[in-house]
């Protein structure tokens, strides 16, 4: 496996990523949001939560996942160590929330699901959205939520702050970071199928039929998702599906044939070879040389229209919270 050492994240965030931030910065409000929620709400809770209801990954427990965590850590240069935990949860899941005391959760639907190759994508991809700094925002888009559905008791008031525009750039945010993390994983794979049999795995795969599934059917599943684009029509139904206002009920990640999609455009990109010859940005490590980097190299300009089309969506919704606020 490659390691990539003082590898900024910069290095492989993609840019609807950086996009989508900063859109949801420039929202009205989230400044406010943002400090009520440093003010009140930190990461002990999620942590206390895990210890007394999961097992702490270590040398002697999980031991088989807590050195691939380790190797995964060198490989993507990530420190301090996150604390990781195993949950007793059927759904197939991880996460990693915290930043100055990062914190990992594995579910056993999915340690029960996926092979050790396939293991290693997924804790390599929750390592990534700590590398990015994902994790303090990811907190604030799930308790924005709970505040606005009542399931959050003590909000501070923090739910008079929040906006419907707040939320769907919160979201909009949350799906493209999945794609920064995804690259991150392959980077500490070298190799696309373990991670797209991950992908697969999550989507729909199961223990039992496993022998009938098809990563090649899967990978011309994701090539028909995105020829669905053509028709106008399809993009709405698209938006709608991820962002249903009417009812308040918002998508966290993209379709998985989607970041199939994306990430097989990067795996042939310039930028991605570049990463591979040693050519990154640096994190400011003792000792390592800064290289120029000029991070739209090797951007796919389907990646590019993306951006603007981002763009024009939060640039639209904001007018529309300014009519109504006028009336």
């Amino acid at each position: 496996m490659p390691t990539y050492t003082g590898i900024s994240s910069e290095a492989f965030r993609h840019p609807l990523d950086r996009q989508a931030e900063q859109a949801l910065r420039n929202v009205p409000g989230f400044d406010l949001v943002a400090r009520k929620f440093v003010e009140f709400l930190s990461e002990r809770p999620q942590f206390i939560f895990q210890m007394g209801n999961s097992i702490q990954v270590g040398p002697r427990q999980y031991a088989n996942v807590y050195q691939i965590l380790r190797e995964c850590m060198r490989d993507l240069d990530v420190h301090p160590e996150p604390d990781l935990f195993v949950s007793q949860n059927p759904v197939v899941n991880a996460y990693a929330l915290g930043q100055e005391h990062p914190c990992m959760t594995i579910n056993t639907g999915l340690l029960d699901l996926l092979n050790e190759a396939e293991l290693r994508s997924v804790i390599a991809h929750e390592l990534g959205h700590i590398k990015c700094g994902h994790s303090t925002l990811m907190q604030m888009a799930i308790w924005t939520t709970m505040a606005v559905s009542g399931l959050a008791r003590m909000t501070f008031g923090f739910s008079e702050l929040i906006t419907t525009g707040l939320l769907v750039a919160f979201y909009e945010w949350l799906r493209k970071a999945e794609l920064s993390a995804d690259r991150a994983s392959l980077l500490v794979m070298d190799d696309l199928n373990p991670v797209m049999c991950s992908m697969m795995k999550i989507a729909g795969g199961s223990s039992n039929h496993a022998h009938e599934i098809s990563l090649e059917e899967f990978i011309r599943q994701s090539e028909r998702y995105q020829n669905l684009d053509q028709d106008g029509l399809n993009q709405i139904y698209k938006f709608l599906v991820y962002n249903n206002l009417s009812q308040g009920v918002f998508l966290s990640h993209p379709f998985t044939v989607e970041r199939v999609h994306f990430l097989r455009e990067w795996a042939i990109s310039e930028e991605y070879r570049q990463i591979k010859a040693g050519n990154y940005p640096r994190a400011g490590a003792e000792g390592s040389v800064e290289v120029e980097f000029e991070t739209n190299v090797g951007t796919p300009p389907t990646a590019q229209a993306e951006v603007n089309e981002l763009r024009r969506q939060i640039e639209e919704l904001q007018r529309e919270i300014d009519r109504i606020k006028r009336q």
